[in-house]
């Protein structure tokens, strides 16, 4: 610590499965981090990569601290020892970490730094989400929120919903939900009516500009208060006529208690877990489409995925290149996980499970067991 004493951190790094390829997932700072939620979600990074066809496996870790309550120089030592500690079971092709929940580019930067200096080369594609300048991938920040508007555009097609006016309302307007939204109104022509942050929402039928009400929310903090829109709550917001909501704030907002009351044709989770299991099957019964987290927010790990295979050729693609190559694989899965969708008649999270544990299974029978 900073004034000289020594203070134990407990830190977690789960590796969950490598039948298709090394392990990859993020890493988080929070209190609340366990053994268990890490264990979780390294077996969901497992569905995750495999739903959208990378040639990954899971991975998860985390520290149980508060990084609120360190400084930059203690979080800096924190995580270069938390990297000495998983280094021997860590490398480009072994296991990638990323950033994840309260960790980002400066922390991956303090990672990739540790390992290099441990096997005395400079080593890239040991993690993703690193800052541009250290061979990050252009197009990284905005992937997730991307990826969360094309499987909407996506969702809305196959529904036969046209995208131009259509009309959206977005959950959270942190880095997924500013440019989920942003995407989906500049690329596609969509309608932002409603957005929330956790201060409230605001609500304006004639539509939202996205940019300016991010440069509000820089101003004074939040949404709330925009001009020209009238405010609502997070819960309103959930319920409002639109054709598209995008939850991408916090997990289990969509409940039993609510779900009746969903208007949206589409739901594309940018957050991860917004639909409780009963909510599920209440939004599934009504005919809405929901459009699951681990495909709906995989834009994030997709452009991890090209960002590695960058460093390890040594190259940079264009933004351009990148962001057409996210657009092609979050298309083709999203198309994979409606197929079966609709020929077996489950619902869209369903659908992408059976997709994901299929392939999985699949290159662990064709491996075999040796010895």
């Amino acid at each position: 610590m900073d004034d000289g004493s020594i203070k134990v951190f407990q830190g977690y790094r789960v590796q969950h499965n490598n039948a298709r390829g090394p392990f990859k997932g993020g890493i988080r700072y929070h209190p609340n981090v366990t053994i268990d939620e890490v264990r979780a979600l390294a077996m969901w990074m497992s569905w995750k990569t495999a739903v959208v066809d990378l040639p990954y496996g899971g991975a998860k870790g985390g520290i149980a601290v508060n990084p609120k309550e360190l400084s930059e120089g203690e979080i800096e030592r924190l995580t270069r020892r938390y990297t000495v500690a998983i280094a021997p079971i860590i490398g480009p092709y072994i296991d990638i970490p990323a950033p994840d929940v309260y960790t980002g580019p400066q922390h991956m930067a303090w990672i990739l730094d540790t390992y290099s200096q441990l096997v005395g080369r400079f080593e890239p594609a040991i993690v993703t989400g690193k800052p541009v300048e250290l061979g990050g991938s252009l197009g990284r920040k905005q992937a997730t929120g991307r990826g969360t508007a094309i499987a909407a555009v996506e969702a809305a097609k196959a529904l036969n919903i046209p995208i131009k006016n259509a009309t959206v309302a977005v959950q959270g307007y942190g880095n997924v939900g500013f440019y989920a939204a942003a995407v989906i109104n500049e690329l596609y022509g969509a309608k932002v009516v409603a957005v929330s942050d956790s201060k409230g929402g605001i609500y304006n039928s004639d539509g939202l500009n996205p940019q300016k009400v991010l440069e509000h929310k820089k101003k004074t903090g939040s949404v709330v208060g925009f001009p020209g829109a009238r405010e609502i709550t997070n819960e309103e917001l959930l319920t409002l006529n639109v054709d598209i909501l995008i939850p991408a704030a916090l997990e289990g907002v969509i409940t039993e208690k609510n779900a009746n009351e969903v208007k949206a044709k589409v739901v594309a989770e940018g957050a991860n877990g917004p639909t409780t299991p009963e909510a599920d099957k209440i939004l599934f019964e009504k005919g809405i489409l929901v459009v699951p987290d681990i495909l709906a927010n995989a834009g994030g790990v997709t452009v991890s995925y090209f960002e590695w295979v960058q460093n390890l050729m040594r190259v940079q693609w264009t933004e351009e290149e990148v962001n057409m190559k996210l657009h092609d694989k979050i298309v083709k899965a999203f198309n994979e996980v409606y197929k079966i969708h609709k020929e077996k008649n489950v619902d869209m999270r369903t659908a992408a499970m059976m997709l994901a544990v299929q392939r999985v299974a699949d290159a662990v029978k064709k491996r075999g067991l040796w010895p």
